[in-house]
């Protein structure tokens, strides 16, 4: 019996460590075993936010051609504004602008420009000469700005601004007057400068007279405010006399009668 106990004491201690172990590793398995919770809330927030934002554009800068306009956010903005701008972009209009008008730089020569916005070498410019019945020839000039005189002629230029890629964004015509278009009008432009003379001068001296009258109204009323008590009393007299001179002529008419 002791040798039966004795076995089984040392049956136990060789086997409790053996089960203490594998209770740690299983209570250790559980642990590492149990799913993650789900960060709270979106798991992609860029996306979210790209999702809710709101754009707007605002109106181009030109009627024609190619300009600029604002980018417009409509929520999320700063200091609980409804609207904010967060870039520019180019836009574009209908191609053809129409007449442009030269800028003089003297009485026989002119400059005129094509259409662009900064910076102005992205664009190609051709410049033409458009002349009645004949064709259109190319200018040599590729700049945004032309220099030119006046000829025996009228002479139609036209610019025609387009991409590096080749499509037209922009074109504008301009009219340089022949010499003697010029020489013809100036009597009428200096006969014209002289009626808007005249007209100026009349209306100039009426609007003198009129301050002077409304001036002297205006002295008048103020004196008859100021002083209402004589002007009273001088009404009364006046008013007085009247009275009397008609009573005395009633009275000779009757003695003559």
């Amino acid at each position: 019996m002791a040798l039966r106990a004795g076995g089984a004491a040392e049956l136990l201690a060789f086997l409790l460590p053996l089960l203490l172990a594998s209770l740690a590793a299983g209570s250790g398995n559980g642990t590492s075993a149990k799913p993650k919770e789900a960060p709270s809330g979106d798991a992609n927030p860029g996306l979210r936010a790209t999702e809710s934002t709101k754009i707007e554009y605002g109106e181009c800068t030109v009627t024609c051609g190619v300009g600029i306009r604002e980018v417009l956010l409509t929520s999320g903005c700063p200091a609980a504004e409804t609207k904010c701008i967060i870039g520019v972009e180019e836009c574009e209009g209908p191609v053809d602008c129409g007449w442009g008008i030269p800028i003089s730089k003297g009485p026989e020569c002119m400059k005129m420009l094509c259409i662009y916005i900064p910076p102005e070498n992205r664009f190609k410019y051709i410049w033409k000469k458009l002349i009645q019945n004949q064709t259109a020839r190319t200018l040599p000039n590729d700049t945004s700005i032309v220099e030119v005189c006046r000829d025996n002629q009228s002479v139609t230029y036209q610019c025609e601004t387009r991409r590096k890629k080749g499509s037209v964004i922009a074109s504008v015509k301009y009219t340089v007057h022949a010499k003697t278009e010029i020489q013809a009008e100036e009597p009428k432009r200096i006969q014209t400068v002289h009626s808007r003379d005249k007209t100026d001068a009349i209306l100039i001296f009426c609007l003198v007279i009129g301050i002077i009258v409304a001036a002297g109204v205006f002295s008048a009323m103020i004196f008859m405010i100021l002083h209402w008590g004589v002007v009273k009393s001088f009404w009364k007299s006046k008013s007085g006399q009247d009275n009397q001179e008609k009573l005395t002529n009633k009275i000779s008419l009757h003695n003559l009668e």
